[in-house]
């Protein structure tokens, strides 16, 4: 399951942002995006958690939760629109 973050603190490490996710299950992959230019952290990732039930669990329990300050906006995140 791909799970979108957003609302992320720009201090959120990646490492702090498995360790929230793996309370809830295996964690395959993270990734914090950053901008380009600058290196900074634009805000928000993307999870992977290989079991489905898990990865549920995981947003139903961190949706809206504060970590680093800041509420999460956690869901499934939608395949990527190509233009």
């Amino acid at each position: 399951m791909n799970i979108y973050v957003g609302n992320l603190s720009y201090s959120m490490t990646e490492d702090e942002l498995r360790e929230a996710f793996a309370a809830h299950g295996e964690v395959s992959s993270v990734k914090i995006l950053s901008d380009r230019e600058t290196g900074r952290s634009r805000g928000f990732g993307f999870v992977e958690m290989p079991d489905q039930s898990e990865g549920e669990t995981a947003v139903s329990q961190l949706n809206g939760k504060e970590l680093g300050g800041r509420a999460l906006r956690i869901n499934e995140a939608r395949p990527r629109e190509r233009r």
